[in-house]
């Protein structure tokens, strides 16, 4: 046995060492050929193929009571109160903004906007309300009643609640958003799909969104391809077991930053909500 491993032709070792040394930089996948990247346990990134294909984006709720991590929305160029602050309309914008010690591990387009790319429905940075609460009925995606807020406050406690029960807990202080964004329609409610979707809808387009799961995580999903919304709260109910998920786009709008599996969407929109890594 020794004898022959010095035979082995040096080339041919050389060439095996190599591509070892290739593979052992490429993301990890599964059984399923899905790309995985991650810091461990905090967050990942999936690229998945079935029920349909599909990017997820998961962080674990524990992360984000901690400094180091943070879920943020972001809209503006700046903070301030300026009339003339304009959006920052992409990821591109948003990796510029950001402070040396941060770091954007992923991020998507958080909700509907207007032709002026400001948020259609209650938003909330910092602890600042930009919109108001919008529990009007109308037309649209945004009044599918019911539709939701995700939100969260100080401690990091990230919930998706139906509107009108939130403007209930906002009159009575039970709620205080340190950040929301509001869009439509929910798409699983206490673990039920949304009463209007049909499972024979023909409605297909991409799709992102976002769920608050049992296994303690929230989960960002970005469709690559275009299905139905039934098709789609049904990842999020049976899939990805999440209680409570919420619609936050759609078609073109739908747009994703997750460079650990090379995605960056070049896309224009409004708000955008990213898991923020801070380095002390």
């Amino acid at each position: 046995m020794p004898s022959s491993i010095f035979r082995f032709p040096y080339s041919l070792l050389a060439a095996a060492l190599v591509a070892l040394s290739i593979s052992a930089c490429q993301p990890a996948e599964d059984n399923n050929h899905d790309a995985i990247s991650s810091d461990g346990k905090n967050w990942s990134c999936q690229a998945q193929n079935t029920p349909f294909a599909y990017s997820v984006c998961r962080v674990d709720a524990k992360a984000l009571t901690d400094t180091r991590y943070s879920l943020q929305l972001f809209w503006q160029q700046s903070d301030s109160n300026a009339d003339n602050n304009q959006p920052l309309l992409t990821f591109d914008a948003l990796l510029a903004a950001l402070p040396s010690n941060q770091t954007l591990n992923f991020a998507m387009n958080a909700g509907m906007y207007n032709e002026n790319y400001a948020p259609i429905g209650y938003t909330v940075i910092k602890g600042k309300e930009l919109r108001a609460l919008n529990i009007k009925e109308g037309g649209g995606n945004f009044h599918l009643l019911p539709n939701g807020v995700m939100w969260w406050d100080k401690s990091g406690k990230v919930q998706i609640t139906e509107s009108k029960t939130l403007d209930e807990q906002l009159k009575s202080g039970k709620a205080q958003p340190w950040y929301a964004t509001q869009s439509g329609p929910m798409l699983v409610i206490n673990n039920e799909i949304h009463p209007q979707f049909k499972s024979d809808s023909t409605s297909l387009k991409l799709r992102n969104g976002a769920g608050v799961c049992s296994d303690g995580s929230i989960q960002f999903v970005n469709s690559e391809a275009p299905v139905s919304f039934y098709q789609f709260a049904a990842l999020f109910k049976d899939e990805l077991n999440c209680p409570n998920a919420l619609f936050l786009d759609g078609g073109i709008a739908s747009a994703l930053y997750a460079p650990s599996i090379d995605k960056h969407d070049k896309k224009e929109m409004g708000v955008m909500i990213g898991l923020i890594e801070t380095k002390n």
